[in-house]
């Protein structure tokens, strides 16, 4: 009858071991954190449209867009998707234009 008392008490005592062990080893980790608008990259070092530029004017420089969206919202934004770059018009004018996030 000792031995299934031994190998209770072993299961329970075990684990409380192997956690307290565990609890005393140093951890390390760093933390990054990059501002929202720094995350795509240098957004002074690529080409982009310019707060004020009219659609025609930004589709003429750089194309027809990947995709649109909008207009969504009052005043009403659109978003013209290009492959590196979003940009959100206020009415035919420019307000932001934003790098896409690095993969």
């Amino acid at each position: 009858m000792r031995a299934p008392i031994q190998i209770l008490i072993k299961l329970t005592i075990a684990p409380i071991i192997a956690a307290t062990l565990m609890a005393s080893l140093p951890v390390s980790a760093d933390q990054v954190r990059v501002p929202i608008m720094s995350q795509g990259g240098n957004q002074d070092a690529m080409d982009l449209p310019k707060t004020g530029q009219t659609r025609t004017t930004v589709e003429e420089r750089f194309g027809t867009p990947e995709g649109t969206k909008g207009p969504t919202g009052e005043p009403p934004i659109v978003q013209l998707f290009y492959p590196d770059f979003v940009v959100y018009f206020e009415g035919d004018r420019v307000i932001h234009s934003v790098i896409k996030p690095a993969r």
